[in-house]
């Protein structure tokens, strides 16, 4: 596995990562990702990826992507929590991340976090994620990464006939450093 920047490339394995999530949420298993009602249209995820791409490319997006056999199996973005990085809160960014479901538990999470955090070093002081109260495994990632929990909204989700807790995590980016053992791209 290699981890490194976006590519134009990435649209159909991305979009099919996130169609499948749809796939998992109809079979009831538990995934750390809100989702729409309604899974988007091929239309909707090509505005999506357009935006995305043109924000990589103007550097005010971070994603990078963990690739497997030549096609992108995970990418992790971080974006600004505002619109307009003059604001008051221009130094924070959110991160967001998603693993093909063939690949979790297997070290590409990890990789694209610590890729992801490294490049946003200098554009971005505190990075900020939300994370389901019950994705233990997430949870314990980004503790051994150095987040700290500084809140919970109960019920923030409603999945079905069910609520789930919402947490919220953040970095320090200013004082955080790579854990050894950081994969090389």
């Amino acid at each position: 596995m290699i981890v490194r920047e976006l590519r134009w490339n990435d649209f159909e394995p991305l979009t099919e990562m996130y169609f499948h999530l749809y796939e998992e949420r109809a079979a009831g298993e538990s995934i750390g990702i809100s989702l729409f009602a309604e899974r988007p249209s091929t239309v909707d995820e090509v505005e999506w990826f357009a935006n995305l791409y043109r924000k990589c490319l103007e550097r005010q997006w971070f994603t990078s992507i963990a690739e497997e056999d030549g096609r992108a199996i995970g990418n992790c973005t971080i974006q600004p929590q505002t619109v307009r990085a003059d604001s008051e809160l221009g130094h924070i960014g959110v991160l967001g991340i998603l693993v093909d479901h063939r690949f979790r538990g297997k070290g590409a999470g990890r990789a694209l976090m610590i890729h992801a955090l490294e490049q946003a070093r200098g554009r971005f002081e505190i990075i900020r994620l939300s994370v389901f109260a019950d994705n233990l495994r997430a949870k314990e990632l980004y503790r051994r990464l150095g987040f700290e929990t500084y809140g919970r909204l109960p019920r923030a989700i409603h999945r079905g006939d069910r609520y789930i807790d919402e947490e919220f995590m953040f970095l320090d980016l200013g004082k955080w450093a790579a854990p050894p053992g950081a994969p090389n791209r």
